[in-house]
């Protein structure tokens, strides 16, 4: 009980340790990994992203020209941004938003 006081009257008198997410929000640190975006028009759907993620939320079907991401599965390791062939992957600077329900970003695209 007596070894607590010390770490209790520290706390008292210095600044909080976390903050009131929805009214205070952090700036992102420097290079930080937020939302996986795609550019659809340079999309080839080969596949690779979908291959090299090791959290396999990344699905390609190249026959119906469709791209598969669950957000929710991603852990955001920047695999298939790296190993894209086309480039058409990346990270945005903002963190990803609270989700109220599990879904998919499904987007199609134009056959080759």
């Amino acid at each position: 009980m007596f070894s607590m006081t010390s770490t209790v009257l520290r706390n008292l008198v210095t600044r909080k340790s976390t903050r009131l997410y929805p009214q205070e929000v952090r700036s992102p640190f420097e290079r930080v990994r937020g939302d996986l975006e795609r550019e659809a028009a340079n999309c080839t759907y080969c596949g690779v992203c979908a291959a090299k993620c090791p959290s396999q939320c990344i699905r390609v079907k190249k026959a119906t020209a469709t791209w598969i991401h669950d957000p929710t599965a991603c852990v955001f390791c920047g695999t298939c941004v790296e190993t894209c062939p086309e480039k058409c992957l990346h990270h945005t600077e903002r963190p990803r938003p609270p989700f109220t329900a599990k879904d998919a970003a499904i987007t199609e695209g134009f056959k080759y």
